[in-house]
């Protein structure tokens, strides 16, 4: 599994599709939601997800536990993974890195800040390659 990640409108797509050639793209921009992922990767193709903050938002406002929404995004990487091994394929998710170290005033904003920032370092873990962009420059870091 790859990880792109940098901030909002910082080269991450134009990256990723001058990177990898056919796409199965999965956006929560465009309403698609993250439990689809898997009947939405067509064969031969690269998985792409993003709009990762967009599902973790919609998981908060259904459950107050922040352990259990984190755990659910932990075992959806595990299950990314292990399809992407199973088809001999490539999976890449797409993740804004959000807040740069600016703390929002919004209490649910800052949860949703710390949660997807603990979300983005699991996948930087499980993550094979790991790549930052950042006004259109790209730099692997794992």
């Amino acid at each position: 599994m790859q990880l792109v990640t940098g901030g909002a409108c910082s080269g991450k797509r134009k990256l990723v599709k001058h990177e990898y050639g056919r796409c199965s793209w999965i956006t929560a921009y465009e309403g698609k939601e993250m439990k689809d992922w898997l009947h939405n990767w067509k064969e031969g193709t690269v998985l792409v997800l993003e709009g990762w903050e967009k599902w973790i938002a919609c998981e908060l406002e259904k459950n107050a536990d922040d352990f259990a929404v984190r755990q659910l995004f932990t075992r959806l990487i595990k299950d990314i993974c292990e399809e992407e091994k199973s088809r001999d394929s490539t999976a890449v998710i797409i993740m804004n890195e959000m807040g740069r170290g600016i703390v929002p005033v919004s209490p649910s904003e800052r949860r949703l800040r710390d949660l997807a920032g603990w979300i983005l370092q699991d996948t930087a873990e499980k993550a094979e390659k790991v790549t930052y962009v950042w006004s259109g420059l790209a730099k692997q870091i794992k």
